[in-house]
């Protein structure tokens, strides 16, 4: 069941960045841009999860997916503040 509900975390977050950089794309906001770069970084970590749960069991992937989040979530953080100074 877990490994389903990994797959299923990560076909979401790419379907979230497919849809907002092709929204992007279209209205060239750069909001959606950043906001599709994140949801890509989150579904690199969903699948650096599925690789530690399942593929590299010996060896513990945490460090690296905690920062890969951390960045993720940092560019939109930053992209907000900065379209809030505009």
């Amino acid at each position: 069941m877990d490994k389903l509900i990994y797959t299923l975390c990560a076909l979401t977050a790419l379907a979230c960045a497919w849809l907002l950089l092709r929204a992007y794309a279209r209205s060239r906001a750069r909001l959606l841009l950043w906001s599709g770069l994140c949801f890509a970084g989150l579904t690199a970590n969903n699948l650096m999860l599925i690789l530690d749960r399942m593929v590299f069991t010996d060896i513990d992937l945490l460090p690296a997916r905690l920062v890969l989040g951390l960045a993720s979530v940092w560019v939109l953080a930053i992209a907000l503040v900065m379209e809030n100074e505009r």
